[in-house]
């Protein structure tokens, strides 16, 4: 469902839903989905054949997200995982923490609309939803690209209160809490709010240096992608022989899985042995 409300025709149109744990077998091979924790309906998909287990992770992460199932670790022969935060200066802060920052920032700046950059699908509802965990109960405004993604949060049982358009209100929304994509932000759409307080959810706003060259004052570091230290503990969780590894800094993490006395190698490699010789 939310591949169809992405991409629409381009979603396909045989397609077969299956749920978390139920295996289906093709020919000799068994394929199981298992939840990554990435957003709503992220999966691993694990693999098994003649005794044999890879797991590819896809975009997964093992902090609190009260919008999806938390990811499950499957011990496994091969593990292909993401590598998008896999640098040592990538470790994400607590969520309570970087929410604290958002709402000392609302009793700070009470006169202020805080215009939050989120990514429409996964990071708008979750950082909703933990807001809803901090205790903030007032109404959350969306800008119109967020809403039929929420919308389909919401049919699914996704607890996140009251969360209006912007389009439905005249006001300058002052002291109150809006959620844009980051493309939004500082754009002609906020000239409406009253001195609108740019503020952008993302694991790369751990680099400072990021968050000035976007013109983010408040810059808050909550991720739907591992952290490195969180690599490193579940590729060791994993018990894995061998790890592959794509979408990211491949180099950095197939250097530490060696350090580690783990085969490792760039999932973009595999299969290229020959070419060197």
């Amino acid at each position: 469902a939310i591949m169809k409300l992405r991409l629409g025709d381009g979603a396909g149109h045989d397609l077969q839903p299956l749920d978390y744990g139920v295996p289906i077998t093709v020919r000799d091979v068994t394929v199981t989905l298992l939840p990554s924790g990435h957003i709503l309906g992220a999966a691993q998909v694990v693999i098994t054949y003649q005794g044999q287990r890879a797991v590819i992770s896809g975009d997964y992460k093992r902090q609190n997200d009260p919008t999806c199932a938390a990811f499950e670790l499957c011990p496994c022969d091969l593990f292909v995982t993401e590598a998008t935060f896999a640098l040592p200066v990538y470790r994400h802060e607590p969520d309570e923490a970087e929410i604290g920052k958002l709402l000392q920032s609302l009793g700070d700046f009470p006169d202020r609309t805080h215009q939050i950059g989120v990514y429409g699908l996964g990071k708008c509802q979750r950082l909703i939803a933990l807001l809803r965990q901090a205790g903030y109960d007032r109404p959350i405004h969306l800008h119109g690209a967020l809403r039929s993604m929420t919308d389909y949060y919401l049919s699914r049982g996704i607890a996140l209160g009251e969360v209006p358009s912007v389009a439905d209100t005249t006001e300058t929304l002052a002291g109150e809490i809006v959620l844009s994509p980051p493309s939004a932000l500082g754009d002609r759409w906020s000239r409406r709010f009253a001195d609108p307080l740019a503020g952008f959810a993302s694991g790369w706003m751990r680099i400072r240096g990021r968050a000035r060259q976007r013109g983010v004052e408040l810059p808050l570091v909550i991720s739907d992608h591992v952290d490195w230290p969180d690599l490193l503990q579940t590729v060791r969780e994993t018990g894995a022989r061998e790890i592959w590894v794509t979408h990211g800094r491949e180099e950095a993490l197939v250097h530490a899985c060696t350090q580690m006395g783990i085969a490792a190698r760039a999932l973009a490699l595999v299969g290229r042995e020959d070419d060197a010789e």
